[in-house]
């Protein structure tokens, strides 16, 4: 029984190690991804302002990917509906989310991490209260070469 209880132990560490592995890759190696240079970010603006609507509102995560904590504030964008992994345009909803403020490094892992180019597109949007902030909206299938 021990050594089936030590083999368990064994393969849930290497399964924590590959999956550590996996995210450091995928999301914070300067390996496997290349940024596109349509979308670059500007070094010149000191903070800039991302609306969040879904896996980017957990504060853990956020720091994992920014490597430091950010302030939000809570924010509504009229005439979208939330779909799945993505926001649609749609008239008379709209989407709940928070509003990031992100310096420029950190608005570089943000693309990383939503794989800029690839998976989404960041775009301008304008909030309820007028402000004009980044979104990140999903690229057409066919678009991003994804399956």
């Amino acid at each position: 029984m021990a050594r089936i209880l030590k083999w368990i132990v064994v393969m849930v560490l290497l399964g924590i190690a590959a999956g550590a592995g996996y995210f450091w890759y995928t999301f914070m190696s300067p390996y496997g991804y290349e940024p596109p240079e349509a979308v670059a970010v500007d070094e010149r603006v000191m903070q800039q302002e991302v609306f969040v609507y879904g896996t980017l509102r957990n504060d853990l995560l956020r720091w994992v990917i920014m490597g430091s904590p950010v302030s939000t504030r809570d924010a509504t964008l009229a005439g979208y509906r939330r779909q799945d992994l993505d926001i649609q345009p749609a008239e008379g909803v709209e989407v709940e989310g928070e509003v990031l403020t992100v310096t420029p490094s950190a608005l570089t892992a943000l693309d990383r991490y939503e794989r800029l180019g690839v998976r989404y597109t960041r775009e301008a949007v304008k909030l309820d209260d007028g402000s004009s902030v980044w979104v990140y909206k999903r690229l057409p299938d066919d678009a991003s070469g994804a399956p």
